[in-house]
């Protein structure tokens, strides 16, 4: 079974648990909404993918820290697309989950995939219960304060802030909790792996700047021009639309370069040099040709 096909079966299974009686039918319809149909899952391909490297041999703990990390990415989407954030109308080309099921549905929907995300980690532990605790760490640091998901988006409500720290905590945390979570659930060590998620992540982070500032909304699936209307810290604002891609050029060489000796290395550069080509907006890779 492929990488993808792992993910999407126990994003399901998952789902379906916490679906199931004593559920409110409102909030199991927008936990689906939010989880389902697929993103890119570009954050549990690569945790799968480092599992891969590194022998993968308690798959049903790395797919649980896969699934875990897509959850808590899908979380995040729900609770930053809310009116006291950016109050966006859509995500992934339909209506965001308050627009579709209303704001407390939300609140409570992101908030149910936070702890579900915790759940299917616990329940995956009998696969190998001596890595359960370096993965809730590794996870649950990605999220939270000081340095994780909830951090960087309270960055947004100060009145400056270092733009690298904002990225590498909004952005980059849940990378480098995949790449780390990787590592750990096959056993390998996980803080070597730690800055290949970094750097990408940034990469990501730079990539969806660039989109904001040069695609429309029909292109991104989402509300364009958000880092202007709010004010917020952006690699184009910062660096300009050359400055910003030669920084994204410059972060996915990094990412390459950082991955660990190991039996799968040659093969996850391959994959990371495929997934990072085509980061840059279309718009743009086109000009630059």
């Amino acid at each position: 079974m492929d990488a993808v096909s792992r993910i999407e079966r126990t994003l399901a299974n998952a789902v379906a648990l916490a679906q199931g009686p004593g559920c409110p039918p409102s909030l199991a319809r927008a936990m689906q909404h939010a989880v389902f149909p697929k993103g890119a899952r570009v954050r549990p391909r690569l945790c799968l993918a480092v599992a891969g490297a590194c022998g993968d041999d308690a798959p049903a703990l790395s797919e649980a820290a896969a699934a875990a990390i897509e959850l808590l990415h899908c979380a995040s989407l729900v609770h930053d697309d809310l009116p006291c954030f950016d109050d966006a109308a859509t995500r992934r080309g339909r209506p965001s989950v308050h627009r579709a099921h209303g704001e407390p549905l939300a609140v409570l929907a992101g908030d149910a995939l936070i702890v579900l995300s915790f759940q299917i980690l616990a329940r995956a532990a009998p696969a190998a219960p001596a890595r359960l605790g370096p993965l809730l760490l590794t996870i649950g640091d990605s999220v939270g304060v000081p340095r994780g998901i909830v951090a960087g988006q309270g960055w947004e409500s100060e009145p400056r802030c270092d733009l690298a720290e904002y990225q590498r905590e909004k952005t980059g945390s849940l990378f480098a909790a995949a790449t780390a979570a990787g590592a750990a659930a096959a056993g390998a060590d996980a803080e070597t792996w730690r800055l290949l998620g970094d750097r990408l992540g940034e990469a990501y982070q730079v990539a969806d700047d660039l989109r904001d500032a040069v695609e429309d909304e029909a292109e991104m699936g989402k509300p364009a021009g958000q880092d202007a209307a709010h004010a917020r810290p952006s690699a184009v604002l910062q660096f300009g639309l050359s400055g910003a891609i030669a920084r994204l050029e410059d972060l996915a060489a990094e990412a390459v370069a950082s991955i660990p000796p190991c039996l799968g290395a040659e093969a996850l550069r391959s994959v990371i040099l495929s997934e990072t080509r085509r980061l840059l907006p279309r718009k743009l890779a086109v000009s630059a040709a």
